[in-house]
């Protein structure tokens, strides 16, 4: 039986790094977004490059009904995923009380509600066929508080918790977890996020979303518990543990409110 990996968000950015960078090493793929297109596309593309069988389909996240018909889908057919990567995320930025909370809401049910679902279903699946590998992307927002992106930030603490805790859970089930904790990478995020990057778009800084899905499937092969690409990322997220909690807060709010475009 064919052996698949499960990405989803895999229609731009990092989740289409990560799915191009599992395919040139033979995985085949079942890409989850929302664009029909741009998922036909990138599956026709990935199948003649790289020869691999890539399956997509069509899933807005955010809606739960729709969550649920993927997440019976799945269970109801007898494709063998064995590599799961919740990557699709969503941002908001600017204060709290000023947002619109329909997008707070979707924030929350993609990052953290489709993701957890998804980890429980496919996990489930996992464990009755012997183990796996579970990739859940956080990002270094996840080790620290951030004013002017509060929300995100919490959600992101969520998601490292949540792959930590699963990693020791699942270990006796044959399933390897790992979470993914990436800094600024050039992507369409800042802007779905209405954030202006200004300079920074351009500064060492910001790490190509190709060179981040290199570095992950690398660790993955390895096994890291916890993966965050660059060392000016990993210092960052080493240092908040030491810095006074009131100055790690501030400081983050200074850099958010800076970079809001609200």
């Amino acid at each position: 039986m064919p052996r698949y990996a499960l990405v989803t968000g895999a229609s731009s950015g990092i989740g289409l790094a990560l799915a191009e960078a599992l395919a040139r090493r033979g995985r085949n793929l079942i890409l989850v977004a929302r664009q029909r297109d741009v998922l036909e596309s990138v599956a026709c593309e990935f199948t003649q490059r790289f020869g691999v069988e890539v399956l997509f389909r069509t899933c807005n996240l955010a809606h739960p009904t729709q969550l649920t018909g993927l997440i019976h889908e799945l269970e109801q057919g007898e494709l063998h995923i064995d590599l799961l990567v919740n990557n699709a995320g969503l941002g908001t930025s600017g204060p709290f009380l000023d947002s619109d909370w329909g997008r707070e809401q979707q924030q929350l049910e993609v990052n953290l509600l489709a993701l957890t679902r998804l980890c429980h279903a496919v996990g489930n699946s996992m464990a009755l066929q012997g183990g796996g590998q579970i990739l859940n992307v956080a990002s270094v927002a996840a080790f620290q508080p951030g004013p002017w992106m509060s929300s995100y930030y919490a959600g992101k603490a969520y998601v490292l918790n949540l792959s930590e805790g699963l990693r020791e859970e699942m270990k006796s089930r044959g399933i390897k977890v790992s979470v993914l904790c990436p800094g600024p990478t050039r992507t369409a995020f800042f802007r779905g996020a209405a954030m202006e990057m200004g300079k920074l778009d351009g500064s060492k800084l910001m790490m190509s979303a190709e060179e981040l899905a290199l570095y992950t499937v690398r660790a993955l092969e390895k096994n890291r518990a916890i993966i965050i690409p660059g060392w000016r990322n990993r210092l960052a997220a080493r240092s908040s543990r030491f810095a006074p909690r009131w100055l790690v807060r501030k400081l983050a709010g200074a850099i958010n409110k800076r970079f809001t475009a609200q």
